[in-house]
């Protein structure tokens, strides 16, 4: 099953006032990138087949995997002046590189590429700047079950802040975490159908325009996952992922327990 990474965004919140113009998936965690951690997710999986839609900084993710060094994030022996890999990440992956604009929306990036989806009726997607260890297995089996169109997961609100039950009045009722309030939010996973093109206008959005229709329909299936989901929207949250890392705590890397 093929997978579309849309990692051609400005990341503002993730720049310091600088000129620095990397882009957001090439924020690292450890060693690697963002996008990196994300398709190794996918690969785990078994789906390997990557379509990357570039835009803003598109030369950083391009000149990462066109010197890919196997030997940053593998074990190796050097012998007789050659490096033995004791494994590889990505030798068996299959990048398309596609460039979709600069100030593309997201579902103008998903047009652009649908031509290398071939005729895969079912293919997947990701904002390629979030982390999860959810069962991408399940999620698929679950969608096919539905028989619903497009599915994204969806998690509930990472937010800190403290919602407050007024009367009419101005009496609190009562003060409640988000965490606790029966939300979910798009958690950016999404396994999607190749009807979600019929519902794309030109320079439209995937899930205001395709799954915002959808789900007026009742076509929209929502996987809930409660275990482990984390953006890197900010440098906070980067960092956050990063320190997880580095102390050994980064169940996202699912493949480190396979």
């Amino acid at each position: 099953m093929k997978v579309v990474l849309f990692c051609g965004g400005y990341g503002m919140r993730m720049r310091d006032g600088s000129d620095d113009i990397i882009p957001k998936p090439m924020q690292l965690v450890g060693p690697r990138p963002l996008i990196w951690h994300v398709m190794r997710y996918y690969a785990h999986f078994g789906h390997k087949d990557f379509i990357l839609c570039l835009g803003y900084g598109a030369e950083h993710i391009k000149n990462f995997f066109l010197t890919y060094e196997e030997s940053v994030s593998n074990d190796f022996v050097i012998r007789d002046g050659r490096v033995e890999l004791m494994r590889e990440d990505i030798s068996d992956w299959s990048i398309t590189f596609v460039d979709t604009g600069v100030e593309s929306a997201i579902g103008e990036r998903l047009r652009r590429v649908r031509q290398y989806l071939d005729d895969d009726e079912i293919f997947l997607a990701n904002y390629a700047d979030v982390l999860t260890d959810a069962p991408l297995d399940t999620m698929v089996d679950r969608f096919t079950a539905s028989g619903a169109a497009a599915s994204m997961l969806v998690v509930p609100p990472q937010q800190s802040f403290h919602c407050v039950d007024l009367t009419p009045t101005g009496e609190v009722k009562e003060i409640l975490p988000v965490s606790r309030m029966p939300l979910w939010e798009n958690g950016g996973y999404f396994v999607l159908s190749q009807e979600v093109f019929d519902l794309l206008p030109p320079g439209g959005d995937l899930v205001a325009d395709a799954c915002g229709t959808l789900a007026g329909q009742g076509r929209l299936f929502g996987y809930q996952h409660l275990g482990f989901w984390k953006p890197a929207d900010t440098f906070k949250e980067r960092a956050e992922l990063d320190a997880g890392y580095r102390s050994g705590d980064r169940p996202w890397m699912v493949w480190e327990h396979a």
